[in-house]
């Protein structure tokens, strides 16, 4: 185990951050999670603070790792940094194939098979939960899953209901209709021999990303011509930096480009197809799922299918926020950001009828 809260005031210091990301107590840890699989985990709390309601687990997306996605060294940057200023205990997690986890498969060719699936990465997960339920000793955590990790996070709350008393699906493909304009059949992500099945070859087993690629989805999505008006270029800026940082390879390519596992683009595509990967019937916690409204990931329908079949959840609520984009916890505090940690506070702030203490 290695503090690193001095590294990361160090870090935030080069770039210009707040104070307030120096002042929050960051420590990374490394568990076990099967044979030859260690998980890299980051705990960012605030010890001036009583811990306030359950550990809260943050799951990345399909490309970029967990500090990338949550914890920037820059004003507006770390969602992390902002759930432990209110007293909460937060858990980090790189999966497998991400960041400072175990990267099985990705030191040869990218040809074959996508690496690191779904249900790869939900034993993850539960390895993840079970060693922050021991840290901290509480018997129940919340999950908040960005985009493809949304879906992890909730397949795994659907197969270990008992462990989550809050579940936060966000920007999430859950599986309930076809015809993505992206993703689908449709999409440059099919075979073109056989448009209903995935485009394995184009893909392979990890595929390489840019600092450049990280930015097209998210400018095009943003209504305006002036981008800056909308994401501070500093937070996009540590976005690209973190990003390649996190793969200590990705210096080795021209230009720098970090390596991610092509599983969760797989998982997407079908989810993409209609086809549905988990079912959230079984289902107890309380759950938020949130959209933004310019999303080009999840659809309306994913989040009324998701709804309707929330049969045993302990309560459910669905916010859209309007003109948001996919990127919004990474956007500027009016553009919805602020929206987005008031409706994300507001959930964790509710006692679960079946949380121990």
């Amino acid at each position: 185990m290695q503090r690193l809260a001095f590294l990361c005031a160090t870090f935030a210091t080069a770039l210009g951050a707040a104070p307030a990301f120096a002042e929050i107590e960051r420590e990374d840890f490394r568990i076990t999670a099967g044979s030859d699989i260690e998980l890299a985990i980051r705990e960012v709390r605030n010890d001036g603070m009583e811990p306030n309601g359950p550990p809260v687990v943050l799951v990345h997306g399909a490309r970029v790792p967990g500090i990338a996605s949550f914890d920037l060294p820059v004003e507006g940057g770390s969602l992390a940094g902002d759930l432990a200023t209110e007293g909460y205990r937060v858990f980090i997690l790189d999966a497998r194939g991400y960041g400072g986890s175990s990267r099985p498969g990705q030191d040869g060719p990218q040809q074959g098979r996508p690496l690191s699936p779904s249900n790869e990465i939900v034993r993850d997960i539960d390895a993840a939960v079970e060693a922050i339920r021991d840290r901290t000793n509480r018997q129940q955590i919340a999950l908040l899953g960005w985009a493809t990790g949304g879906h992890w996070a909730g397949m795994y709350a659907s197969l270990f209901p008992e462990k989550v008393s809050h579940l936060m699906v966000y920007n999430s493909l859950y599986g309930a209709a076809s015809k993505h304009p992206t993703l689908g059949p449709d999409g440059e992500n099919a075979d073109p021999n056989d448009r209903s099945r995935f485009n394995v070859a184009k893909f392979g087993a990890y595929r390489l990303n840019t600092a450049a690629s990280l930015i097209p989805s998210w400018d095009r999505s943003i209504p305006v011509e002036d981008k800056d008006s909308w994401h501070d270029p500093a937070v996009v800026e540590a976005y690209q930096r973190a990003a390649l940082a996190s793969d200590p390879t990705s210096g080795d390519h021209q230009p720098p480009a970090f390596r991610a596992p092509s599983g969760a683009m797989e998982d997407s595509f079908y989810l993409a197809s209609g086809r549905q990967l988990w079912d959230a019937a079984s289902i107890t916690a309380r759950v938020l799922i949130i959209r933004s409204e310019s999303d080009f990931w999840s659809r309306p329908d994913d989040v009324t299918a998701l709804e309707r079949h929330l049969v045993n959840a302990a309560g459910v609520r669905s916010v859209t926020i309007p003109g948001a984009t996919h990127y919004v916890h990474l956007d500027r505090s009016e553009r919805g950001r602020s929206q987005f940690i008031t409706e994300v506070l507001s959930l964790l702030s509710e006692s679960d009828r079946t949380a121990n203490p």
